[in-house]
């Protein structure tokens, strides 16, 4: 994702076709035609954004539908695991009543059960007494147990359907967008070499400007240089990755978006972090710009929506949109939210 420009008002890529055609066909003065093909890539830019949050979004709600499944699945498992013992218990405890009534020494089974020293056998009758009300007693605490296990699992599944329920409409929000990448895609397309190469100048001539900027304010000298062997590994995995085309949600091994190339590179450095660049800023470690280090992930936009992998040198390996591959650019050719630090 490059610097987000805002033409006035939201322009639909079909409003901008227009007003190609009509620059194209009406005589217009000098200075007109970069205007038009400045708004061309601000709304290009604003289409891919938006596509971009869409996808963290859904990212975001499968993540969470994924470990709901998981919570769901233990508890289910645990009642199964009391239902087992409440089953047992409950035996060996009518074992235990009936070998009272004969007048017999409490079941061998029993004894081990309820010991707290299973070596040592319970002969005397008065704690044949003591083990049945002992006995009463683990039967209604694993009853309410039991109770507790199965409240809470209907709770959880409430709470996964509801989740599902969220994950179905990011998915819809997404495809809409998705449409919207498409007709982006297509305007593209129609635009004449030329127009597509001064675009492709106005980005970087925009991206050399901010990284000037940011260079001249004397930021390198204060930055780290060295990465931790964590952070050495991280890059190591990400600089393998060079070349490799951007794909909406894709963790890889042969596709990345953004936040799938930085996740997928710290685990390879042995440090899992969250999925999507919103859950990278919230969670992890945030330290100052001038403080970060290569390895450090640098976040992107005031909504958090792009995530890069800092590398040294003021530059970055990140992927950025979709049509675009992993690459090494400038750190500061976007407008940064701040650092975090995996590793912290």
């Amino acid at each position: 994702m490059r610097r987000i420009l805002r033409a006035p008002g939201r322009r639909t890529a079909a409003t901008v076709t227009l007003a190609l055609a009509l620059a194209a066909a009406a005589p217009q003065p000098a200075r007109a035609e970069p205007g038009t093909l400045t708004e061309v890539r601000a709304e290009l830019e604003r289409l891919y954004h938006d596509a971009e949050v869409a996808t963290n979004r859904y990212d975001a709600a499968d993540e969470k539908v994924t470990a709901q499944v998981k919570r769901v699945h233990a508890l289910r498992s645990r009642i199964g695991a009391a239902e087992t013992r409440l089953g047992r218990l409950t035996s060996l405890a009518g074992a235990a009543a009936r070998a009272q009534y004969r007048g017999d020494s409490l079941p061998a089974e029993m004894q081990f059960a309820l010991s707290g020293n299973p070596e040592r056998a319970l002969d005397d009758a008065s704690l044949v007494r003591q083990a049945q009300r002992a006995t009463q007693g683990v039967l209604t605490a694993l009853s309410a147990t039991r109770e507790d296990l199965g409240t809470r699992t209907e709770e959880a599944a409430a709470e996964l359907k509801r989740l599902r329920a969220s994950r179905r409409d990011r998915d819809t929000e997404r495809r809409t967008i998705e449409k919207h990448i498409a007709e982006a895609k297509s305007l593209e397309s129609r635009l004449e070499k030329k127009e597509v190469e001064r675009i492709a100048a106005l980005e970087k001539k925009e991206a050399d400007d901010a990284q000037a900027t940011w260079v001249g304010t004397g930021i390198l000298d204060k930055v780290g240089t060295e990465a931790t062997p964590a952070g050495r590994k991280a890059i190591a995995f990400a600089t393998r990755q060079l070349g490799k085309p951007y794909v909406w949600g894709a963790e890889g091994p042969d596709s990345y978006d953004c936040s799938g190339l930085t996740s997928g590179a710290w685990l390879a450095a042995g440090h899992p972090i969250p999925r999507t660049s919103e859950e990278q800023w919230r969670l992890l470690k945030h330290v100052p710009v001038e403080k970060m280090r290569p390895g450090d992930l640098i976040i992107y936009f005031a909504d958090a929506s792009h995530v890069a992998l800092y590398i040294g040198d003021g530059k970055i390996i990140q992927a950025p949109r979709p049509g675009r591959w992993v690459y090494v650019s400038p750190a500061a050719s976007m407008e940064i939210l701040g650092v975090v630090r995996p590793d912290a």
